[in-house]
């Protein structure tokens, strides 16, 4: 059964042709590439799914901040430069993960997502905060703060 997720602004018109041509690419992969401008090049985001949630996610030693997205939702390309520069800025202190929601709809529906994007926070297998929508950096960074020690 497919979970039914809600972007937090309009869809593109062509949902179905950019799903058809998201699914053909090949964003399933283990890693996603983004390239940043500010961050001067290239950044290397994981990806984890409903097969390797429990030994990326709840296993994983410090904060795990995940991002669940789908390649037609707008608003989650709007926060994807802000994710991967916090990524690098976060280097060696939080786990970055991206979750497509399309991909693997178990996961969110088991942490009650029903609108993308959403980014959680998890520290030692514990969802402790969720941010919803599109936000500011510094939304995202003071919530990331607040788990830092």
């Amino acid at each position: 059964m497919a979970a039914a997720f809600t972007c937090t602004s309009l869809p593109p018109l062509s949902l179905r042709s950019e799903t058809k041509a998201a699914a053909s690419s090949s964003l399933s992969a283990r890693r996603l590439f983004a390239v940043s401008p500010e961050s001067g090049g290239l950044r290397i985001l994981s990806i984890v799914n409903d097969s390797t949630w429990d030994s990326l996610v709840l296993k994983a030693d410090g904060p795990v901040l995940v991002d669940f997205w789908a390649p037609w939702c707008g608003p989650c390309k709007m926060i994807d430069p802000l994710v991967n520069e916090l990524a690098q800025q976060y280097t060696g202190k939080v786990k970055f993960y991206k979750l497509n929601t399309d991909d693997s709809p178990s996961t969110p529906s088991q942490y009650n997502v029903r609108s993308i994007p959403t980014i959680m926070i998890f520290v030692d297998g514990e969802k402790k905060d969720a941010i919803i929508g599109a936000v500011p950096k510094s939304t995202l960074t003071s919530s990331i703060d607040k788990f830092l020690q």
